[in-house]
């Protein structure tokens, strides 16, 4: 069993480190993206750089929905694992924390 755990755990942690260099991209070209807006922002509408600046723009959004989807995924997963873990308990699985607490606007 102890051995399984480790497996799993080591797992995890390895789709933590690939889930965090995505997220890492996904920062990078946003400020990439900013830098070339900075710059396009001097030129035409049709411009080199402002083209260039639309489509780092582009490219950021997908990365972040992408990172997005990956977060909610892990997200799911964890909360799988963990009710599985409290089944094989014969424990009845907690209510998620409240997470509203601080928040004080709409999304």
């Amino acid at each position: 069993m102890s051995d399984h755990l480790s497996s799993s755990t080591t797992r995890r942690t390895a789709g933590a480190g690939r889930l965090l260099r995505k997220a890492a991209t996904t920062v990078a070209t946003g400020v990439v993206g900013v830098l070339v807006v900075r710059v396009a922002e001097r030129g035409d509408p049709g411009s080199l750089p402002r083209k260039a600046a639309v489509r780092a723009t582009r490219w950021g959004i997908v990365g972040s929905r992408r990172a997005e989807a990956a977060m909610e995924k892990a997200r799911l997963s964890a909360g799988d694992i963990r009710a599985q873990a409290y089944a094989d308990l014969g424990e009845q699985v907690p209510p998620p924390a409240d997470r509203s607490g601080g928040h004080d606007h709409a999304h």
